[in-house]
């Protein structure tokens, strides 16, 4: 099973971009995903997931500028970034697990880089 992200890259201070996750090998409906981030220094943190109803939950600083979304018939999670900051910079990863969290997740992409400049 591999979960790889693709569409990180190099933007301006809010420009967008859009990741996607194709979970290869996998295919469990029970299984939640999600997107996460870690910038150097700072620890791994969830930013938005999405449950086995499709249930969507955002952490408050990416709230109403980044939308996950899911193509179960592809297997593939994505994650539209808007209005993008510099703190948005950071390796993004995507992960699947039975509960939508950071602990909850069993299978880990690589990662994929993200950096906004100001």
């Amino acid at each position: 099973v591999h979960m790889v992200e693709s569409g990180g890259g190099s933007v301006q201070d809010g420009g967008s971009l859009r990741l996607s996750c194709a979970a290869d090998g996998f295919n469990d409906r029970r299984y939640c995903m999600g997107w996460f981030r870690q910038a150097p220094g700072k620890e791994r943190e969830a930013i938005a997931t999405i449950d086995s109803d499709g249930l969507t939950k955002y952490t408050d600083s990416v709230k109403g500028r980044f939308t996950v979304s899911q193509d179960n018939a592809k297997n593939l999670i994505y994650l539209q970034m808007n209005s993008l900051r510099p703190e948005d910079s950071a390796t993004y990863y995507c992960a699947a697990g039975i509960v939508a969290s950071l602990e909850g997740m069993d299978l880990w992409g690589k990662g994929t880089l993200v950096t906004i400049s100001s």
